[in-house]
């Protein structure tokens, strides 16, 4: 017999996925070039060339045990001191090597800390809007997703509802910051309110509440944004970061699990990432991409595109007259639709090949999210799309 809940997840594929199918389907059918597809969230920019010389100089100097070998199973002790070091010197924290677990992307370093602090009925929470995938994510892990409704008009926390959601039974809020899909950094006022509430509710529920700070943007942010380093504000954080959006090597599936020195049992807890990741199927990241990161890690991509790309969209948005809040970092934009049904909109806007993901199923049914992650000269062409879709259509 088949496990029943993975066949009841084939209905319920992810609508993301699903319109960038539809995408590049229709790519075939007019030229890929004629279609703006907004959908996925896939890094546009090139690698840095350090990235690449790093791997060449690598296979020139290393053996190939070291390179393509099983490494240890909490990733390559000097990757390890090596981000250790680089968030010391970037964030003034105080991390060694034994604070360190790498893994398998953001997906990969979640995977892990979920299964760290909870077991199966415990409850998460989240803020909407929210990355869908949470919810497989911890609801596969065995325990339950909450997520507080969106505060629509800037999209920092919504306080006033977390405080009514959050109960005996939360043991890890996770925050996503810069933030797929709304583009919004939370500050650093947002922060330590957050440390401030989930301080006092773990005196008052009797146990430690963990904050599990989901930062796959970090290095996108845009000039004069407030951008906190979240475990700088409270102690029991686990840190989860993924090196796809900063380096642009998304399929190289690579990132790190870091508990702030200050959490209570932070080296048993990165000790005991080696043990979930037998029960997950999860064991050593590639290690010639280990040892080529750990020689990039204060290096990135050239982003400055993204932020280009997004105030050409923002002031083309708001000239329509669209509702949107201008993004503080990552590369997407999350304006309202134009009538209350987004799936409707996104939908009316394939007739002009602009596609575009409605947000229901991030948690703010009547949004829609622009992954802007492509060339820049596509984004000016797609604006006549755009517009005439907003005009012949509202």
């Amino acid at each position: 017999m088949l496990a029943q809940q993975y066949v009841d997840m084939l209905s319920k594929k992810s609508v993301i996925r699903g319109l960038s199918e539809y995408a590049v389907a229709r790519g075939k059918e007019i030229g890929y070039e004629n279609v703006f597809d907004y959908t996925l969230g896939n890094p546009s920019v090139p690698v840095p060339d350090s990235f690449n010389e790093s791997i060449i100089k690598l296979i020139g100097q290393k053996s190939s045990m070291d390179l393509h070998g099983y490494s240890q199973s909490l990733g390559i002790a000097e990757v390890r001191q090596a981000v250790a070091d680089s968030l010391n010197r970037r964030f003034g924290m105080k991390y060694e090597m034994d604070h360190i677990f790498m893994a398998s992307g953001a997906a990969g370093a979640l995977a892990h800390a979920f299964r760290l602090v909870t077991v199966p009925g415990d409850e998460i929470i989240t803020f909407a809007p929210f990355f869908p995938e949470y919810n497989p994510y911890v609801n596969l892990s065995g325990a339950v997703l909450k997520v507080v409704p969106p505060q629509t008009k800037d999209f920092q926390i919504n306080f006033e509802e977390f405080e009514k959601m959050i109960g005996p039974k939360t043991m890890a809020v996770l925050v996503n910051t810069p933030n797929n899909p709304s583009g919004i950094v939370y500050t650093t006022e947002t922060i330590k309110k957050l440390a401030q509430m989930l301080t006092d509710k773990s005196k008052e529920f009797g146990h430690t509440i963990y904050l599990i700070s989901d930062e796959p943007y970090r290095e996108i942010v845009y000039a004069g944004v407030d951008a906190p380093y979240v475990a700088k504000y409270y102690d029991a954080t686990i840190t989860c970061y993924s090196f796809s959006k900063s380096l642009s090597v998304p399929g190289e599936r690579i990132g790190y699990v870091a508990i702030n020195p200050a959490c209570p049992d932070a080296k048993q807890m990165i000790v005991m990432c080696g043990q979930i990741s037998r029960g997950i199927g999860h064991n050593c990241p590639s290690s010639i991409i280990q040892l080529a990161v750990a020689e990039n890690l204060d290096i990135t991509s050239d982003l400055s595109v993204y932020e280009k790309n997004m105030n050409i969209l923002y002031d083309e948005l708001k000239a329509l007259g669209f509702t949107v809040v201008k993004p503080g970092g990552t590369f997407y934009i999350f304006p309202k639709a134009l009538e209350d049904d987004a799936v409707a909109f996104c939908e009316k806007g394939k007739k002009y090949d602009f596609i575009g993901v409605p947000a229901d199923s991030f948690g703010c049914p009547g949004y829609f999210r622009l992954a802007y992650c492509i060339e820049t000269e596509k984004v000016e062409r797609s604006l006549e799309a755009l517009r005439k879709f907003v005009k012949e259509t509202y």
